[in-house]
């Protein structure tokens, strides 16, 4: 062997294995983050297209008022802030969507982009950007407005108005929706509605309130393409429906059934597209589960004995804020740990 053969030989020899190190976790999926949005945002255009056959022009101008504001304040809190994020990451743009089905369609240009500001700014960026906060978006939004500017946020159009509404106008095309009509007549004003209207969405209310149909199509999909799981949609609306239930058959003169409070009001939208937000809610399957229950049954309290008509934003906020703790107390079991009687032996 050459004297050059022995020294390459040498150098391979002490040269160090390389180890390549990543965190976990180590099995990685092909779905990214903007693949994941882009199919919410498809699964939420049922909705959003029943909304705009019922409401026209109020709704589309909405739905675009909310995009735009949150496209531009994330790009605003990502400059400002320095956070993680990206406009290439749709997430904004579910936001967006979201925010839109979350207000009424006569809801003002500016308290629209209010809810941008505070649904991008407050709720996401200044917890870190994307990934990092603790409470929905879009729902911190409906909330905050909810509280500063009531009248607008509970001012609902009719079905059928197509037109845009001058504010003289406005009071004409105006009419209440069925979780406010039982909240102020009792069960017997709302005679006139069937489960067919509340279903396909002739009834009054938010954008993403007025059809249960539209909603149960999207969450199909997301079930489909396994962008969600089915623990959080089926407990939380089938705690609300219990609760609601057993109201109902102890006083059906006062209350209404389980089938009107599940078609009715935010309980699809949230269930399906809000409460099963990877962020905000619980890892664990237990987790999810306990997380479920908890906003079926603080929907169900608060739609029977609240002041607010409906509460399925309160919940789910009030279940983000105890999701650490759900998070802390259900860990999952780590795989390849022995169990207990095998640690015995």
């Amino acid at each position: 062997m050459s004297a050059d053969a022995k020294l390459d030989t040498g150098k391979a020899a002490a040269a160090p294995e390389r180890l390549i190190v990543s965190p976990s976790p180590h099995l990685r999926s092909k779905d990214t983050t903007a693949s994941i949005m882009m199919w919410v945002a498809i699964a939420l255009l049922p909705g959003v297209a029943v909304s705009f056959y019922y409401f026209g022009l109020e709704a589309v101008r909405t739905m675009v008022i909310a995009v735009v504001s949150c496209l531009a304040f994330e790009f605003v809190g990502m400059k400002l802030l320095g956070t993680a994020g990206s406009l290439k990451d749709m997430s904004a743009l579910v936001t967006g969507i979201l925010l839109g089905m979350n207000l009424p369609p006569t809801a003002p240009w500016w308290m629209v982009a209010a809810g941008g500001l505070i649904a991008m700014v407050v709720a996401k960026h200044l917890f870190g950007g994307l990934g990092s906060n603790v409470f929905n978006p879009a729902l911190t939004a409906r909330v905050f407005l909810l509280i500063a500017w009531p009248v607008q946020m509970t001012t609902w159009l009719k079905p059928g108005t197509t037109g845009l509404v001058t504010a003289e106008g406005l009071q004409a095309v105006t009419g209440a929706t069925p979780l406010a009509i039982i909240k102020e007549g009792g069960v017997g004003a709302l005679s006139g509605t069937g489960a067919i209207d509340m279903l396909m969405g002739n009834v009054g209310g938010s954008l993403g309130e007025v059809s249960a149909a539209a909603l149960l199509l999207g969450g199909i999909l997301l079930l489909a393409k396994r962008i969600i799981t089915w623990e959080i949609p089926v407990f939380f609306i089938g705690t609300t429906a219990l609760v609601t239930g057993i109201a109902w058959m102890a006083n059906p003169a006062q209350y209404a059934s389980p089938l009107t409070h599940v078609l009715t009001g935010g309980l699809m939208l949230g269930a399906i597209f809000m409460a099963t937000d990877m962020v905000t809610s619980p890892i664990s399957f237990g987790g999810r589960v306990v997380f479920a229950v908890g906003c079926g049954l603080l929907t169900g309290l608060i739609r029977l004995f609240g002041g607010y008509p409906e509460g399925v934003s309160f919940a789910i906020l009030l279940m983000n804020a105890a999701t650490p703790l759900i998070d802390h107390l259900m860990v999952p079991k780590t795989f390849g740990t022995p169990r207990k009687a095998e640690v015995a032996k």
